[in-house]
Order: C-alpha cells, then structure tokens, then sequence
C-alpha cells in the first residue's frame, strides 16, 4: 500500500482531515465537517486535494500515540504508554519507528505481568521504549537487518520479530505490528 493511500486510510479511519506527503508536495484528504461543508468545495469532498509543496510545518496528521488510539488493537500499549508517562516523547515531533503489539500480545504474557509492569514505572518504560527505535525506519529499511539500536538503550533483535502489518506511516514516524511483548534482556 503506498503512503498516500495508507494515510488516507488513517484519515478516513479517524473521520478527520489529514495531510500527507507526496513528492515534493502534499496532499490534504478533504474530509467534511458535520454539517457536510468540504473547505475545498462541494467537488472536493472526500478526496486527495494538492494543497501546495513540501513544508515540513505545515505537515498535520495523526501521530504515532493518536494512531494506535484510532486502531483499536493496541489498548493495553495506550494504557502502558500513559502509565510510563509517555505520551507526550510519543507525540513530539520525532521520528520514531515504533514495534507495536497489539492486546492479543500483552494477553500472552503470564498472569499478572501487564499489572505488575503497570505498577512499576520505570520498568514499565524500559519495556516500552525496547519497542522504540529512532529514525523512520520502513520495513524495506529493516528487512535484512539483525539488530537495531532502541530509544531504551540497548539493541532489539529485529531479526527474529514475527511483524503481522508493516509501514503504517504517521505524522511523526512509522508502526511496525508485532504479535509479542518484547521484554529487554538485563
């Protein structure tokens, strides 16, 4: 799927507007307002419009912590993320790849692990940013790589990882879905 048309899917899926990169320029998914008013007009509604070349600040969209919020799949990281206080690193501008499981993953853990990581903060930080690597790294960056260097200080075995969805690309970085809770090894 290209990026286009990923972030479109993401802006559709949040019932929002959102811009995404194109080239050298950017393209703005025209989403209407609740009374079905398009800010580009009745025949731009609902599509891609070219709202002028790349401008790094103007660039919107949902970020990586607003994506997993809107997917619905990684409740229990949401929850996690903001137990760790780790919105708003997650929110900044970034880049950041980040090695997402989903709830049937932290449902895998033993009994009483996502409580007790819950329950320790530091802990529970250090796990989380295991899952995070700096860069925006796209699956075709990582395939063929062993290890990466993660926000946590130590190197994830990228290698051996079972990724069920790849390149969900967001404002400020990029998802890889994994289907495993990584715990970093002391």
């Amino acid at each position: 799927m290209n990026k286009t048309l990923l972030a479109l899917t993401t802006a559709i899926a949040l019932g929002t507007s959102g811009t995404v990169l194109a080239g050298c320029g950017f393209y703005h998914y025209n989403a209407s307002d609740d009374r079905g008013h398009s800010q580009y007009g009745e025949s731009a509604k609902g599509k891609m419009v070219k709202t002028g070349g790349y401008a790094a600040s103007h660039i919107t969209g949902p970020d990586i912590v607003d994506t997993a919020v809107a997917a619905g799949s990684f409740s229990t990281l949401v929850k996690a993320v903001q137990a760790a206080g780790l919105v708003d690193t997650l929110k900044s501008e970034g880049p950041f790849t980040v090695f997402a499981p989903t709830d049937e993953a932290f449902a895998k853990l033993p009994p009483g692990t996502v409580e007790a990581l819950l329950a320790d903060r530091d802990k529970l930080a250090q796990v989380l940013k295991y899952h995070v690597v700096p860069g925006k790294l796209a699956a075709s960056d990582v395939t063929g790589m062993t290890d990466l260097d993660t926000v946590q200080g130590t190197k994830l075995p990228v290698g051996t990882l079972q990724i069920s969805a790849t390149d969900i690309v967001t404002v400020n970085g990029i998802i890889h879905v994994i289907d495993e809770v990584l715990i970093p090894q002391s």
